[in-house]
């Protein structure tokens, strides 16, 4: 399978995606942060802006061409994909499309919360929901909200966990990585979703997003991008850094 290479910066924030290739082919995948606001799946691009989904066709990687907009009349966050599905985080809830027809997305579902930034990651039968207080949404809480997704088209809160700045998240296999901002890095078991375990807070760095891949984790903070091996959950051992502020 194909996967897309590359590291943006927008202003104060960084999104990520990695893989093999930079050619586009049949089964091209992308795999972002949980802050991202564009993905890959099935051979098409697709954008979040302030308040619309925007879809490309990659038949040409080097020269993207817009198919469609979709206005979603609500302040638009991020987006992840999961199979057949786009979930698209906004401040007043978690919007889930399905991509069938990877040209016309139609829209499933919506999970509503009162307002407050919201980054979602999906996996499996679960999708994981951080809600943070903040600059853009101050009237928000700080938790973390775990959805069952089994029925795509009636999401249900099953948990909710109370949290400092939760900013990112990402999943990889039984464990779930959810940062804290100024507050560093926490791990989860998730083997049950209903009743997640704390692993290990790492408070040593600060931590806006992040991408668990294969023992490899990528995580952007205050002052780089950093990698770490998590082959061992109870200690983080740093690979590389990319500085951003000296």
């Amino acid at each position: 399978m194909k996967k897309i290479i590359c590291l943006f910066m927008f202003t104060a924030f960084m999104y990520a995606c990695k893989g093999d290739s930079m050619s586009a082919g049949p089964e091209t995948v992308g795999k972002g942060g949980s802050t991202a606001r564009f993905t890959i799946a099935k051979d098409y691009l697709y954008t979040v802006d302030s308040q619309s989904l925007r879809v490309f066709g990659l038949s040409n990687p080097a020269d993207p061409a817009f198919i469609r907009k979709i206005n979603l009349y609500t302040v638009v966050e991020t987006i992840f994909p999961l199979g057949e599905y786009l979930f698209i985080g906004t401040q007043t809830g978690m919007v889930i499309f399905s991509i069938q027809d990877p040209q016309n997305p139609l829209k499933v579902s919506v999970y509503a919360h009162i307002a407050a930034c919201d980054p979602v990651v999906a996996e499996g039968d679960y999708a994981f929901v951080t809600l943070r207080s903040g600059t853009n949404c101050n009237r928000g809480v700080n938790l973390l909200d775990v959805i069952d997704i089994k029925k795509m088209n009636s999401p249900k809160l099953i948990n909710s966990y109370p949290m400092q700045s939760p900013h990112g998240l990402g999943v990889d296999g039984n464990l779930l990585f959810v940062t804290e901002g100024e507050n560093g890095l926490k791990v989860f078991d998730k083997s049950d979703p209903k009743e997640l375990k704390l692993i290990k807070h790492f408070q040593e760095f600060s931590a806006y997003d992040v991408i668990p891949d294969n023992n490899v984790l990528i995580v952007t903070g205050r002052q780089g991008i950093y990698q770490y091996s998590y082959t061992d959950q109870q200690e983080l051992k740093l690979l590389s850094v990319i500085r951003t502020e000296s």
